[in-house]
């Protein structure tokens, strides 16, 4: 009897230890007021800036909310009772406010509960387009800015699901994707298969990441054909005309001056190992009725590549209009068959054919690294830019677009992470065709912001960028105590713009400033603390230094009224996500800002700053891999350098206690968390969301990892956690969504973790959120995370 007794209380215990149904659950009053804060507002000028838009944004969705019906379709997740995302945020009301007038007024004329989303300003900016989503379908409205009444623009139904819904031709045309008319039912299920499902590969190696959410069968194949597919239709107050056949169309953009349309639709046959955006395409011009041009290109699947991050499609890509041109067509081909590996002194041309297309391209511009994008200005002056992910190089050069062939002056050639450095982004107007160009004065400068990363933190300034000398010069900056940026250029001339404003304890507000005057602000906004319960908790921007000299950085949450001195030391949450870097110098530079509001959102770790625990966010983990040595190859050797210098630092500052001290983080911050617990004894806890833990499961690259694990299966060995679960002894917490949409993170890297872990004799905790993708979007979700972490850091860290 003793022993059957014993041997039931075993057997219930292991029951209760191994999987609970637990029903979700609230964190503590001070972690929830903090969680369910309103979040602020979105704020959109028009190009003149003397109106803008303040959009309320919608809370966090119910789990009921986003267990909707979903299909996962060739990367993308859809809503199929609305042909829309699935999983789309949206906002919940729009404000309207004169910024001199100083009238504000909210636009009427709504569905109740409505839910916007893509708001445009029309070319003259009379009016603002908008979507409105249901359950069962998406709509097109307008409101009227004089008035801010909103009606319904078309009765259509609209597919957002592949390509951009509506598009301003003018002020009195809207282009929509709609779905076709007589579309029909929705395919049925088959109640068994026709046949096998069958992939071949023909000896052409075509690695792959390891993406989510792709087609998986011929019935995928048949949803994907009746969801994806839309209509053109052009809506005026003439009526609506539909503009070409139904199709499955990813780009539809009209010309600047409103005569032709670029577009671009996807057809059979489709993959199983790639996206939507890599199936066989047709790109055409059309006239505005829908008359074909011109066929630009006729690409076939795009499945095989070469190896590495800059490797790309040998056949023409990135078709796109000039800006500063009525109806110019530009795209880019590969002139090292997409192989980075090739050695070759151009890897990529820019072609150019002007309406009406009947002539030969022209070669705009060769680029040395790969094309990323050309920012035009005028017929005689466009600045490009092409990168190397290997160097973390990217070069920005002028050319003039009347000259092709010509040889690119290079402006800027710098390390993508090098922010003291970084020159900024120029300024843009907007030219006869609505459309942004550079805005260059006529002293041949460009007007550029930049956020001005410096030893002090993150200062963001204006300046001008003199074309002739090369030199530029500061024209206004942020000053202590604020946290301040240009959010619009509103007269780049005069120097009028709008700033955003914030400090430690008062969140952003926008102000209308003439920089060319001293103290001239004109408060635009005045929206409250959103989180009244974090005044007063203290924040500092710590900087270390790591035993290999490697200067580092964290920024230091206290409780309010904490005292080293009288309180003693605190239990620590460190957070944290490494990133890797070509050079030393550009990982010791400082992040951030010691001035910047701090507002807590859900993935956050600040929340338990209210619990009493010293929060170490945005702690530095830089991975350095100079000249030809690759980060990864000393990832976990760089991984606890950096752990062991910031527990030193927090330690020793008298704050933090040795002995309760937990580290954590989201994504590759999981992955980095899980290596530190096996790697060290630092921690007493550990907390990882989301996370890829067994890199072999990755084999064609991960993160910045560019060779395969056939090329380094050392690497991918040594920095899998996975392969040292048996040296997993610190307790640790995994959190997953059940519906990980990113590539690498599927949630079976949790669920092989844990047990491996288990299997090993470890502590751990496994947490599947259901409907949850990478990131969490559920009230529901979120709280119960929440009072996860809290109960896991309050029972093995405080």
């Amino acid at each position: 009897m003793r022993k059957l007794i014993l041997t039931l209380s075993l057997f219930v215990a292991f029951r209760a230890y191994a999987q609970e149904g637990l029903k979700y659950q609230t964190p503590p009053q001070s972690i929830l007021e903090l969680a369910v804060a309103a979040p602020a507002p979105t704020v959109d000028f028009n190009s003149k800036g003397d109106v803008m838009l303040i959009l309320e944004k919608s809370s966090y969705p119910t789990i009921e909310e986003l267990s909707q019906p979903e299909y996962r379709l060739a990367g993308e997740r859809i809503n199929p009772a609305n042909f829309g995302p699935s999983r789309s945020t949206y906002y919940t009301a729009i404000r309207i406010k004169e910024v001199k007038g100083k009238r504000e007024y909210v636009v009427t004329g709504l569905p109740a509960n409505a839910r916007i989303g893509s708001v445009k300003w029309s070319p003259e900016e009379k009016s603002i387009g908008f979507t409105v989503s249901s359950n069962t379908s998406i709509t097109l409205w307008k409101a009227d800015i004089a008035s801010g009444v909103a009606r319904q623009a078309s009765s259509r139904k609209l597919n957002a699901i592949s390509a951009d819904p509506f598009i301003w031709i003018d002020e009195n045309r809207i282009l929509v994707m709609a779905v076709p008319a007589g579309i029909g039912k929705a395919p049925e299920k088959p109640l068994a298969p026709e046949g096998p499902t069958v992939q071949q590969t023909s000896g052409k190696a075509a690695p792959s990441m390891t993406y989510q959410d792709m087609l998986k069968n011929p019935y995928d194949e048949t949803l994907f054909d009746y969801y994806f597919q839309s209509e053109p239709v052009l809506i005026s107050a003439a009526g609506e005309q539909p503009v070409g056949k139904p199709a499955i169309y990813t780009d539809v953009i009209p010309s600047p001056d409103n005569q032709y349309l670029l577009v671009k639709s996807v057809h059979r046959p489709y993959s199983y190992l790639v996206g939507a955006n890599r199936f066989p395409s047709e790109t055409d011009i059309w006239k505005m009725n829908g008359e074909p041009v011109k066929k630009l290109a006729s690409n076939p699947l795009d499945e095989v590549r070469p190896k590495g991050f800059d490797a790309t499609s040998n056949f023409p890509r990135q078709f796109a209009w000039r800006n500063d041109a009525p109806a110019t067509i530009t795209w880019v081909q590969a002139l090292d068959g997409g192989d980075p590996k090739k050695d070759v002194p151009f890897r990529d041309v820019v072609n150019m054919l002007d309406a009406p297309f009947s002539g030969q391209p022209a070669e705009l511009v060769k680029t040395k690294d790969r094309f990323s994008f050309i920012r035009w200005g005028n017929n005689t002056f466009a600045l490009v830019a092409d990168a190397n992910s290997t160097t973390q190089k990217v070069r920005t050069s002028r050319i003039n677009p009347s000259r092709p062939g010509q040889d690119a002056v290079t402006v800027f050639d710098l390390s993508e992470n090098d922010r003291y450095n970084d020159p900024g982004t120029p300024v843009t107007v907007k030219n006869q065709y609505h459309r942004n160009v550079l805005y260059v004065s006529p002293a041949e400068e460009l007007l550029m912001t930049a956020p001005g990363a410096s030893p002090e933190g993150d200062r963001p300034f204006l300046a001008h960028y003199s074309l002739k000398t090369g030199k530029q010069q500061i024209l206004w900056r942020s000053q202590a105590p604020y946290y301040e940026q240009v959010s619009e250029v509103i007269d780049p001339a005069k120097l009028v713009v709008v700033l955003s404003r914030e400090s430690v304890t008062s969140p952003a507000n926008y102000f209308l400033a003439d920089l060319k005057k001293k103290n001239s602000l004109t408060a635009l906004t005045a929206f409250p603390h959103p989180q009244p319960q974090l005044t007063g908790v203290q924040k500092q921007l710590l900087k270390y230094k790591r035993k290999d000299g490697v200067d580092l950085t964290a920024m230091l949450y206290l409780p309010k009224g904490y005292d080293p001195a009288k309180d003693g030391r605190l239990p620590v949450l460190m957070w944290a996500y490494p990133r890797e870097y070509k050079s030393a110098s550009d990982a010791a530079q400082v992040r951030g800002s010691a001035y910047k509001f701090t507002r807590v959102n859900y993935g956050s770790p600040i929340f338990w700053v209210t619990r009493g625990f010293a929060v170490m966010d945005a702690t530095e983990m830089p991975i350095v891999g100079e000249g030809d040595k690759e980060p990864n190859d000393s990832f976990i050797d760089q991984l606890v350098m950096n752990a062991e210098a910031a527990v030193e630092k927090i330690t020793s500052m008298g704050v933090g206690d040795k002995d309760h001290i937990a580290v954590g983080g989201h994504s590759y911050g999981a992955f980095m968390t899980s290596n530190l617990l096996a790697h060290t004894n630092l921690f007493k806890a550990g907390i990882s969301r989301s996370g890829a833990y067994n890199r072999t499961l990755t084999p064609f690259g991960f993160q910045n990892e560019q060779r395969t694990y056939w090329q380094a299966p050392e690497v991918y060995y040594k920095m899998s956690p996975f392969s040292y679960a048996d040296k997993l002894k610190t307790p640790i917490l995994l959190i997953h969504g059940e519906a990980d949409n990113n590539p690498g993170t599927f949630p079976v890297q949790s669920e092989r973790l844990y047990n491996a872990i288990k299997g090993n004799g470890g502590t751990a905790r496994l947490v599947f959120l259901p409907q949850e993708s990478h990131g969490y979007a559920a009230k529901e979700s979120i709280l119960h995370m929440l009072w996860e972490m809290d109960q896991w850091l309050m029972k093995y860290v405080k």
